[in-house]
């Protein structure tokens, strides 16, 4: 796996990269995010982790620059307390976000489930026909990751965007909870904060809701469920 990590505390760096290696990740540690966002266009990632506060250029703007031409996943580190920099970085098409401080355990846990969410998504050993899905509204290869809404192509979502929709359409009409799609979709349980899967329910309502269909509905107190019938 190679993994790039654009993240200004050397310490922080130095810290983890003992991890990365017991775990034969091929990291780059780059500490400005300009030079960061160079090196990114010069060579092939499995991952991105991005510091949101960086000299050159920051978080933010490299996740956005990104997102542009990549379909890289990317983790987003954040201060505790910058709730609404979480929020946006995910708005922005970051798959996920650890906040400092933290550990370098909880690091490669965030890591691991991004990256086996990808390769099961990648894994293209399956018949042909298991990896389409097609409702009345929508098709979807799971092979090729392309998602058509009447038959037209949905360029814009982002790779977590894509597996929560599949996932839900996958189970239609059944209610799942935060907690759930947390474990299903993004491979790990994230107790005590569930505004990661009301941001993509939210920016997935923004590109494909119709004014007849809004497709995913809210159960208050529950969850959320996928249905082409209301």
């Amino acid at each position: 796996m190679k993994l790039l990590m654009i993240e200004d505390n050397v310490s922080v760096c130095t810290m983890i990269e003992m991890f990365f290696m017991k775990e034969k990740i091929d990291a780059t540690f780059v500490h400005d995010g300009l030079e960061g966002f160079e090196t990114f266009g010069k060579e092939d990632w499995d991952i991105v982790i991005i510091d949101l506060m960086l000299p050159g250029m920051d978080g933010m703007t490299i996740c956005h620059k990104i997102r542009e031409t990549s379909d890289v996943p990317i983790i987003i580190l954040t201060a505790k307390e910058s709730e609404s920099d979480q929020v946006l970085g995910l708005e922005i098409g970051a798959d996920d976000y650890v906040t400092k401080p933290f550990s370098p355990l909880t690091l490669m846990a965030r890591i691991k489930a991004v990256t086996r969410r990808k390769g099961q998504n990648a894994d293209a050993t399956k018949p042909a026909d298991d990896d389409i899905l097609e409702t009345k509204y929508f098709k979807i290869s799971k092979k090729t990751r392309e998602m058509y809404f009447e038959g037209r192509l949905l360029e814009a979502l982002t790779p977590k965007e894509f597996d929560l929709l599949y996932f839900l359409m996958q189970h239609p009409r059944q209610v799942f909870s935060r907690e759930q799609l947390l474990e299903q979709v993004w491979g790990y349980q994230f107790y005590g904060d569930e505004r990661t899967v009301d941001v993509h329910i939210k920016r997935l309502r923004q590109k494909i809701a119709t004014e007849d269909h809004p497709f995913l509905h809210t159960i208050w107190g529950v969850g959320y469920k996928f249905d082409e019938t209301e």
